[in-house]
């Protein structure tokens, strides 16, 4: 398969960054009457350096992974360095986490710094074709820069967390003595927060079908992926699920989510493995008939 630009992943993109803009705009807008600007500016900007320079070293040490060098892992070193040659891409770091949960994930702000990490349950459950089709998967993710505008398209929405997190704890004296501004702020950083969230969970469903597309046009073999979501979601329920529970909070990076509740699915970010599979499969039929 040639690689080709994802019209629909870059319109998604742009409708999600630009819906974002606005809400954002209300958002400090109103934030800054109660806190002021300057603290507003100040928040947001230790948070979004924060997070666009550092976003790979936290998603590394959150999974406890550590970066490998090729004594350590040959094959896997040679794989991802033919594969990033075959999608015309620098070679990223590769970092392994020791756990049991079959995944990998791609962190980093841009092309250049990139880190791509597997976890040895992963390599214990594939084959090499379905170990090379989720690794170009993610460094599809890498090629179309889905970590910098996820980093991005988050950050704020981070922010209004905390703020409706913490503003109870620390603003009940304020507002006990009469300052009502900061139950105003917390509410609004409420709906900030839940509209955000809604909105960059949809971009992010998308962006999975878009590395799925990506990934097979890098190996050109749609079905080795397709057989490894399905290896990879029949053995996450062998997983331990104190093990799942560590590790949830990494669902937005990982090639399939750590399975939840009904409410979870509802508002996954990813959309369903039956559903991926299904369309790489068309793929493959597709290319059958070239």
């Amino acid at each position: 398969m040639e690689w080709k630009p994802d019209w629909g992943l870059r319109g998604r993109m742009v409708l999600t960054m630009f819906l974002l803009f606005a809400l954002y705009i209300v958002f400090i807008g109103i934030l800054s009457q109660y806190m002021g600007l300057f603290g507003v500016v100040v928040l947001m900007g230790l948070f979004s350096l924060g997070q666009f320079f550092f976003s790979d070293r936290l998603a590394l040490y959150s999974m406890g992974a550590n970066r490998v060098d090729e004594d350590e892992f040959p094959k896997l070193h040679a794989t991802i360095g033919r594969l990033c040659q075959q999608a015309d891409l620098p070679k990223p770091d590769v970092a392994v986490a020791d756990t049991r949960t079959p995944n990998a994930f791609a962190a980093g702000r841009s092309q250049k710094h990139s880190t791509v990490c597997v976890t040895t349950g992963l390599l214990d459950a594939l084959d090499e074709d379905e170990l090379e089709g989720v690794l170009a998967h993610e460094l599809a993710h890498v090629k179309n820069r889905d970590v910098m505008v996820m980093t991005i398209a988050s950050f704020l929405s981070t922010i209004a967390f905390l703020i409706v997190r913490w503003g109870w704890l620390f603003g009940g004296n304020r507002n006990r003595q009469g300052g009502g501004g900061v139950i105003v702020a917390i509410l609004v950083s409420l709906v900030v927060w839940i509209i955000s969230f809604v909105l960059i969970r949809a971009l992010s469903r998308y962006r999975e079908y878009a590395a799925d597309r990506g990934g097979a046009a890098i190996t050109g073999n749609p079905t080795a992926l397709a057989s490894a979501l399905l290896t990879i979601s029949g053995r996450m329920d062998r997983v331990p699920k104190e093990d799942l529970r560590d590790q949830s909070e990494m669902n937005a990076f990982f090639v399939i989510p750590i399975k939840s509740d009904f409410v979870g699915r509802v508002f996954s970010t990813h959309p369903p493995t039956e559903k991926r599979v299904a369309r790489l499969r068309d793929m493959a039929a597709e290319m059958e008939r070239r």
